[in-house]
Order: C-alpha cells, then sequence, then structure tokens
C-alpha cells in the first residue's frame, strides 16, 4: 500500500547546510517503492524554490510540488477565505511578501484598511510594526494569523528567535492569543498536506521530524504516523516529559526504513 510520508528540513533532511548522513538514500528508497513524498517547513524566511535549489544541491532531487511552507500555506489559507474588499497587514520578510503576491493577496501599509494581519519570522520587526498590527486590531477586528509557532529557529551559531517572538509581542499587548496558526502543528497544516498534496487518509502518513511541539503534535493530534529523528532539538528526555508522545523514534532518517517495514506488518 502507498504510503505518504511528510518530511521536516531543518533538523531532520540537512543540519544548516549539511546533508544528514543517511538522508539521500532514505528518501530514494523510499520512492522507488513507490510512496509519496513531501518536504514541510515552517521556516517563512526563504521560498519554495530556495528549498527547491537546496534539495536538489544536497542530492535530493526535488520539484516545487514536493516542497510545502508556512507560507504556502498562509496564502492559500486567505485565498480562499477573503473576499474583494478585504486587505492584509504583512509582517514578515521577502519570502512571505513573494508568496501572497504569487496568490494576488490584497496586501497594504495603512492599519487602517487591514482586516488580516499575517505574522511571520522577521529579523527586523520594530514597535512599529507591532503598533501597526494592534491597530487593525483594534480599530478593525482583523483576523491575526502567523505562519508558524516556532519559539527558535537552528542556526550555525545556535538557536534564535523565530516567528512565536512575534507572535508573544502581539499577545502580550492584546492580551488574548491570535486566531490562527498556518504550520505545524495546525488542523489546517495537515489536512492540507494529507488532502490536496498527498492525497490519502491521514492513517497512511508518516510525519518524520525533530521538533515535539512542531512536527510530532501535529500528526499526534490529526490522526497521523509520527516519527521522531533526534538529529535536531529534541532528545529522549524531552520525549519523557511531552504529551505528545511518538509512535516511533530514531536515531536518524537514514533509519526510516525500518519504520517501512513496520508500517507494511500493520
Amino acid at each position: 500500500m502507498v504510503k505518504g510520508f511528510i518530511f521536516d528540513l531543518d533538523g531532520t533532511i540537512y543540519l544548516d547546510n549539511q546533508i544528514i548522513d543517511g538522508a539521500v538514500e532514505a528518501i530514494d528508497y523510499l520512492r522507488k517503492e513507490g510512496h509519496k513524498v513531501v518536504f514541510f517547513t515552517n521556516k517563512s524566511i526563504s521560498t519554495r524554490e530556495e528549498y527547491v535549489k537546496k534539495l536538489n544541491k544536497l542530492g535530493i532531487s526535488t520539484i516545487l510540488d514536493e516542497v510545502i511552507n508556512s507560507n504556502y500555506i498562509t496564502a492559500n489559507y486567505l485565498k480562499q477565505n477573503m473576499i474583494s474588499t478585504d486587505s492584509v497587514y504583512v509582517i514578515g520578510e521577502a519570502a512571505l511578501f513573494e508568496e501572497l503576491k504569487r496568490e494576488n493577496i490584497r496586501m497594504t501599509e495603512d492599519p487602517k484598511l487591514a482586516t488580516y494581519v499575517v505574522f511571520g519570522w522577521d529579523r527586523q520587526f520594530t514597535y512599529e510594526k507591532l503598533n501597526n498590527a494592534y491597530k487593525a486590531w483594534a480599530r478593525n477586528k482583523a483576523i491575526i494569523l502567523a505562519t508558524n509557532p516556532d519559539r527558535t529557529c537552528p542556526t550555525a551559531d545556535g538557536q534564535v528567535p523565530d516567528c512565536a517572538a512575534m507572535i508573544g509581542a502581539f499577545e502580550g499587548s492584546t492580551g488574548r492569543p491570535i486566531d490562527y496558526i498556518m504550520g505545524k502543528p495546525s488542523k489546517l497544516a495537515a489536512d492540507f498536506v494529507v488532502n490536496e498534496v498527498l492525497q490519502l487518509q491521514p492513517e497512511q502518513c508518516f510525519i518524520v521530524g525533530d521538533r515535539l511541539e512542531t512536527d510530532i503534535r501535529m500528526g499526534y493530534e490529526n490522526k497521523l504516523q509520527t516519527v521522531l529523528v533526534l538529529t535536531g532539538i529534541t532528545t529522549i528526555d524531552m520525549v519523557k516529559d511531552s504529551s505528545s508522545k511518538p509512535d516511533f523514534i530514531l536515531e536518524s532518517i537514514k533509519d526510516i526504513t525500518a519504520i517501512k517495514e513496520i508500517a507494511e506488518a500493520l
């Protein structure tokens, strides 16, 4: 039976610009066996085309339709839900703006006109941007979205604050949670990847990643089989304290073939 494999990128397929040992062979094996493979990252500061280029450079042959990021989910959500009079105030970097432009999402720099606000990871985040988002919410009851809830992102120099820092600033000023998370671990993201991209049943799909709070939680809450790899930020000790327990734990993606054999025996 065909299975769907949803792979995280950072900490799962590669670390920074270094491919994780066995990743190329594992992906090749799954494809040769006829399984569907997609790559899904929450990182909002790079375009899908950049991920395709990076994966190909690292030895994993990939096309655009196999790469999903939180910007892509966000653009699709807005395209389906905005009406002609709506406009969105965007906090984020060039890759997010590019994805929204591609889908002809109406954007505005005037918070008085914004009926939606999108928070993405923004390394040039300012008080002015926060204040504009607050104004759109206070004056227009704007719907508040965020590309992803990641607290930090791994870099060559260690962890750095990610989109959760922007979300936290907004929630601190309003005293209420934002309306929707677009990327992992949201149900919206899970449904999109499983139903629209893989076109399989949730039970036929595996999500493989290194983060308990995004990768594993999305699978745990949406009936996907979950595979935690220990090549990223999560340790065995962290698993013990987590409410979202993975179905399988691997030292590395190179051991994924063992999971395939287990799945076929079920």
